[in-house]
């Protein structure tokens, strides 16, 4: 069911919310946070996408704001059943003045005693955490992989990281890191002495896992850019040098990936690039800070050279 209300008040949707649960039951029931995401109208409809299937998972109430140009009002659609999935979705439209604080259009709308988490699918605050919406949130999602300067980017994060931020370049290295992490949980037990990452230069990840396996594994990481017109999508591969040979994690094409050991025949793995849904679903699993994302992207990037095609 969908609900518009064209040039309204938060108060008059908080009221709206109240009618339409006393009307179809206890609607808010089982609601474990809330989300609020703020992004233009060509990306809201994707995020209410990933957050209604993620909604299956963690039933939630959320809230989308985004901002336009024109003259003061406020106009608000509520969405809930079929249309929001296991969550209840509200979509506030600010123009002009009336989008002027984006923190007490959404203040009303918060679940009581329940967490809140901030995502910008797009275009993130340079520091996400003291922005009005970041303010209020308990954890605080940015994607990389959004911005025009990806290596900017990254390092802007690092300077301006606080505790709940995180980031879906990094949960997209989820399987990536379990797969690394198996491999050198198996015998022969030989430490790693070099890396070599390489991947897409709009990538993040890219950046972000090399970062990562210098951190775990305190050893030179060497990163490079592929060809963009031989790999244009995410991590390309991985190669650790240990002393009886070389371990590789090769994707020769998405969605594949070739495990190279020696003295073993090469496995083949299925590692598709992470959904939209996937990535959100991970980071609503847990409210407390990724200290792990924290050290990689502040110690870890310290350590990081620059790649090896901008050298």
């Amino acid at each position: 069911m969908i609900i518009d209300l064209p040039d309204t008040t938060i108060s008059q949707v908080a009221k709206k919310l109240v009618s339409v649960r006393e009307e179809g039951g206890a609607v808010a029931l089982g609601r474990v946070l809330t989300l609020i995401i703020a992004a233009r109208n060509g990306v809201a409809e994707a995020a209410i996408d990933a957050a209604n299937d993620a909604s299956r998972e963690h039933p939630m109430r959320v809230i989308v704001l985004t901002v336009g140009d024109g003259d003061a009002h406020l106009d608000a659609q509520i969405r809930v059943g079929g249309d929001a999935g296991a969550s209840e979705v509200v979509v506030l439209r600010a123009f002009g003045d009336a989008a002027s604080n984006a923190e007490s259009l959404v203040t009303g709308l918060l679940l009581p005693d329940a967490p809140v988490v901030a995502w910008w699918p797009e275009a993130a605050p340079a520091d996400p955490a003291s922005s009005p919406l970041g303010r209020i949130a308990q954890r605080r999602i940015t994607d990389a992989a959004a911005s025009a300067d990806v290596r900017d980017r990254l390092g802007l994060l690092g300077q301006e990281h606080s505790p709940g931020d995180t980031d879906l370049a990094w949960t997209r290295l989820t399987h990536w890191r379990e797969q690394l992490a198996a491999v050198l949980d198996q015998p022969p037990f030989e430490s790693v002495t070099a890396v070599e990452v390489r991947g897409s230069a709009s990538s993040p990840s890219t950046a972000l896992l090399a970062s990562w396996l210098g951190l775990a594994l305190d050893v030179p990481v060497a990163w490079a850019y592929e060809d963009p017109e031989q790999w244009s999508e995410g991590i390309k591969s991985v190669r650790l040098t240990r002393a009886s040979g070389d371990i590789l994690l090769e994707r020769p094409e998405p969605g594949t990936a070739i495990l190279t050991q020696p003295g073993q025949p090469d496995h083949d793995l299925h590692l598709p690039r992470r959904t939209l849904r996937e990535c959100l679903a991970e980071e609503l699993r847990r409210l407390d800070p990724d200290v792990l994302y924290g050290r990689v992207i502040t110690e870890g990037w310290e350590k990081l050279g620059p790649p090896a095609s901008a050298a």
